[in-house]
């Protein structure tokens, strides 16, 4: 039975510092175990994609094709930013919210984090992590979100600390720091809780750092492995980088976006970034592993089983760090991931083994990738200073933002970006903390257009949703037959799971930049969209460099009575 919330007393909110209000201690019992079999608890949203295997799919159905076009804003909940932020103002508010029996926990941010009534969007309670004001950001000022366990909280945050609160309170339970700001660290992905462990991965590739996943016990704040991502001379994979020289201690392969994992095969999947400097691939011939590639990590060592490198020596800025997708079919459990490089990649993901890769991009001229995995390179930033233009752009034919996969219609939903780029590599020195890409770039402003597509997992594309501007927001989809995402100019959009209609819109005032998520109270489904825009624009659509912010959680339901 779906608790009702009781704030209790009132609190005074005039202080934008920490505000120790009350949530019900709905988190006590979200064990593991919980986590596990989230989908057998569809009022909730446990964790970053809603369950471990990272399809983004929800079993709930209230809200249906058919009457989708009667939802409208249940409530909306908005926090101005405030003061000084760390690095320059790009925030964007690109996180999933997360659900435990009508309370919802969400990051901001800049270090915050809120507890809200899922009825009403009434604030239980507020915390700030002091971010320095000079920490090394690449892409914006963001967070995507939380994970919670047992009446704990946990974020990173982004001077590369993992923080536990007390889910009922607000108060910090534990701090403990994992990468070094001084060097370009960061953090801004939300972290995974496998276990009696959390995990979280590190940022910065784009200032020369070294790659990693860390696990803390999630009682104590003990720090208890360490996997890097590149590994060192004599290390299985270290003859792809230079023997000599110290190329793989700035070498990049960061882990930029949350894992996914199998818990009957105990391994996560764990997408990593470009190799560091991002263009300039004189300075680190070899494939350069395990940069741009899937690592199959065990939970409980933190050793590498398996990888699979999407794109070696890459030379685009291709990160591979966005979702590695779980699914099973034809009695095989498989893994499904679509990559900057405009490439849609289907593995065994018993031992990385490649069963098909297939273009989902637009323009793809960079190069092709045939069906078995072999590489033709046609464009690249070859000599120093000529300009070199190919599509996609270095924030790829798919960013960060997530696909989803509907188990009912057995397609994959993608936001598709069409924007090319013009690079001139430049050689540039390695000096801490400082950007290491290698090159400038001018990322193109105009001819540029965006898709959402639907794709069966032989790679065929089902359907596609043309719009004027590349499609920079997560998926949602549902057994209603409804599939959700959010445009630049602030569209939040429904779409027909079967044939991609669209079925309802609503502007929400603020482009989209985050990850749409459901849930449901005493038997009401409820549609939430964090809407902020930000972020690293310059990448991904610079015609919309200087647009508003946006602070907005939008939460849609159908009417009370239908």
């Amino acid at each position: 039975m779906t608790e009702y919330i009781d704030a209790g007393e009132a609190v005074d909110h005039s202080d934008l510092s920490n505000v120790v209000g009350h949530a019900p201690a709905v988190t006590n019992d979200v064990t593991y175990e919980r986590i596990v079999n989230a989908r057998s608890e569809p009022h909730n949203w446990l964790t970053y994609y809603g369950t471990y295997d990272g399809q983004r799919y929800s079993t709930l159905d209230q809200i249906t094709k058919d009457n989708v076009k009667k939802i409208a804003p249940a409530w909306v909940f908005q926090f101005g930013a405030a003061g000084i932020h760390a690095g320059a103002s790009t925030y964007s508010f690109e996180a999933t919210p997360l659900v435990v029996d009508g309370v919802m926990f969400v990051s901001g941010w800049d270090g915050w984090v809120w507890a809200l009534d899922g009825r009403t969007g009434q604030e239980l309670w507020r915390y700030k992590h002091e971010i320095p004001y000079d920490v090394s950001l690449c892409c914006g000022n963001v967070n995507r979100g939380v994970a919670v366990a047992e009446g704990k909280v946990f974020v990173a945050t982004l001077n590369a600390h993992v923080v536990a609160l007390d889910a009922a309170t607000g108060k910090l339970v534990w701090d403990a720091t994992y990468g070094d700001v001084r060097a370009g660290e960061s953090a801004t992905l939300a972290p995974l809780v496998v276990k009696d462990k959390v995990m979280v991965g590190s940022s910065g590739g784009e200032f020369g750092v070294r790659g990693h996943i860390d696990a803390f016990d999630r009682n104590t704040g003990k720090h208890l492995w360490r996997c890097y991502t590149i590994p060192k001379p004599g290390e299985p994979g270290s003859e792809t980088w230079p023997a000599d020289g110290e190329a793989w201690q700035r070498g990049g392969a960061n882990c930029w976006i949350t894992g996914t994992y199998d818990p009957e095969l105990n391994l996560m999947y764990w997408g990593t970034g470009n190799p560091a400097p991002d263009f300039d691939g004189e300075v680190r011939p070899g494939d350069n592993l395990y940069t741009d590639s899937v690592v199959a990590v065990d939970p409980d060592t933190g050793e590498i089983r398996w990888h699979y490198q999407y794109n070696p020596h890459d030379l685009w800025d291709y990160d591979s760090t966005m979702e590695n997708i779980l699914f099973d079919q034809g009695g095989r459990k498989l893994l499904a991931h679509f990559d900057k490089d405009g490439y849609m990649f289907v593995l065994d993901r018993t031992n990385g083994e490649l069963i098909r890769a297939a273009k989902f991009g637009e323009r793809v001229d960079w190069g092709e990738i045939s069906e078995d995995g072999k590489i033709t390179v046609k464009v690249y930033p070859d000599k120093e200073g000529d300009p070199v233009h190919f599509w996609p752009g270095p924030a790829g034919a798919k960013e960060w933002t997530h696909a989803a996969y509907s188990p009912q219609t057995e397609l994959f939903y993608v936001p598709v970006q069409d924007v090319g780029a013009t690079v001139r590599r430049r050689r540039r020195e390695f000096k801490e903390s400082m950007p290491y890409w290698g090159a400038s770039v001018v990322v193109d402003s105009t001819d540029m257009k965006g898709f959402v597509k639907a794709f069966d997992a032989s790679g065929k594309e089902v359907w596609r949703q043309e719009h004027k501007l590349p499609m920079c927001a997560s998926m949602l989809a549902t057994a209603g037959g409804v599939v959700f995402t959010g445009e630049p100019t602030g569209e939040f959009n429904a779409y027909d799971a079967q044939t991609g209609e669209i079925l309802w819109q609503f502007q929400t005032g603020n482009g989209h930049h985050g990850s749409p998520m459901t849930y449901s109270i005493d038997g009401r489904q409820y549609i939430a969209v964090p809407v902020g825009w930000g972020g690293w624009v310059e990448g991904f659509l610079p015609a919309m460099l200087g647009a508003p912010h946006g602070d907005a959680l939008f939460v849609f339901a159908l009417p009370e009575t239908v």
